[in-house]
Parts: structure tokens; sequence; C-alpha cells
């Protein structure tokens, strides 16, 4: 499956934007997906994801709250709605896709895509 995020950009602290995760390629109800975030100098760290049917969704402590996935498995996207931003979730955010289970370690996702970069000005 081929997966391209989409949606960033230099956002205000306290800003909404959305980013989307378009797939290709592959049966897209067949997959769980996630977001991962990288900020500059620091490693990968998991953000937020949700099982195939939409049915179960996982967050990381320092987005809960904030932060809301959905999929729409007709238009073979996963959305990750982020609300009241803060300068520290400055980062290139990227979307994952697992045939097996959701995981928040970077080694349990087989598929990436190329991230899509969001800056949060104070």
């Amino acid at each position: 499956v081929q997966l391209q995020a989409s949606g960033g950009g230099l956002v205000q602290a306290g800003g909404s934007p959305r980013l989307s995760c378009a797939a290709s390629g592959r049966t897209f109800s067949n997959y769980d997906i996630g977001w991962f975030r990288q900020a500059p100098g620091k490693e990968r760290e998991f953000v937020a994801a949700i099982t195939r049917t939409g049915g179960r969704t996982y967050y990381a402590d320092s987005v809960k709250g904030r932060f809301t996935i959905s999929r729409d498995n007709a238009r073979n996207t996963v959305y990750l709605q982020m609300n009241s931003l803060k300068p520290e979730d400055t980062a290139v955010y990227s979307c994952v896709a697992n045939i097996r289970t959701v995981s928040t370690y970077v080694s349990g996702w087989e598929y990436w895509g190329k991230g899509t970069l969001v800056t949060v000005s104070s």
C-alpha cells in the first residue's frame, strides 16, 4: 500500500489543522493506520492509530484530548484533526499502515508514507 500525507504547513499556536493520509494500491480497509511524528533532533514517536474498521483508536498521552484520528474507507483516507496546537507539536508527521496489528513502536509498522511538516509558531 502507498501512503501520502498532506495538510501540513505553518500554524499559529492554538490552531486546528487537519492532516490527511491518502492510500492507494491495496484494499485500504484491510489495514490499520497510524501517525508518527519526528521533531527536529528527536526520535520518531507514536501519535495516534485507528483500526481497519475504525472501531478503536489509540493516542499518545501527549496528544490525547487534542488530536482525533478518523478514517473514511470509501475514500481510502485517514484524517488527523489536531486542535490546540503547541510549539512542541512541530514535527514531520507521517502516516503508516499495518496489516497485522496496531503498535506504538516504529518497528511495528510495515508501510510508511512520505511525511508532511507541521510548524507551530508561538
